[in-house]
């Protein structure tokens, strides 16, 4: 797939309302990935591309009702199946490009991003972006449900080794971005990078 914000717009946008009758089975995946980043009471957190929302219920959970959990995606459709779903009660929803987020430098405690680092038009600047917004020793979480192995096979691939999520090429590209890999998973049943605002 593209990753062309009006492309990615255009894909997500006509397969929202049935997105997750595709993927059932994958919360406990996303509360297990949003529990890694050891959020706290009051904490403040951005679900970068969060789709329908599906990482908001755990997220909230995580940080109480004194934190602040921001839903960002750049497709309408899957905001608005979000909120379909009363997953604006856990956080508040916003339509916007990670490329440009419209939140001050330093402002959250986390970033968590589902699925997000393959329809980054520019993942240097856009992870630079996320570092932005996340105050220094904040966390960032990249996680998928299944691994990277699991994922190709499922869309009829197989993984190469220029792959970005590979280790040996997300870590220096987190790096030069304003990230330290703390830890980096590729499991068949998940994928979870943790990742902390400074460089190495």
């Amino acid at each position: 797939m593209s990753d062309d914000p009006t492309h990615i717009r255009e894909f997500f946008g006509a397969r929202a309302a049935h997105w997750e009758d595709r993927f059932p089975d994958d919360g406990p995946a996303y509360a297990a990935a949003v529990a890694g980043l050891g959020l706290r009471p009051g904490d403040a957190v951005l679900d970068a591309g969060c789709g329908t929302g599906r990482a908001l219920p755990p997220l909230r959970a995580a940080v109480g009702t004194a934190g602040t959990v921001i839903g960002a995606d750049l497709t309408p459709e899957m905001l608005a199946e979000a909120a379909r779903r009363n997953r604006d009660r856990d956080g508040t929803l916003l339509l916007a490009d990670v490329a440009r987020l419209p939140l001050r430098d330093g402002a959250l405690d986390a970033v968590f991003g589902a699925g997000l680092i393959s329809h980054l038009a520019d993942p240097a600047r856009e992870l630079g972006e996320l570092a932005r917004v996340v105050r220094p020793g904040g966390l960032l979480a990249l996680f998928h449900p299944i691994g990277r192995a699991a994922l190709a096979a499922r869309h009829g691939r197989r993984i190469t080794d220029d792959d970005l999520r590979a280790e040996p090429n997300l870590r220096p590209m987190l790096a030069r971005s304003g990230w330290r890999m703390r830890s980096y998973v590729d499991e068949d049943e998940r994928y979870l990078v943790l990742a902390a605002r400074g460089t190495e």
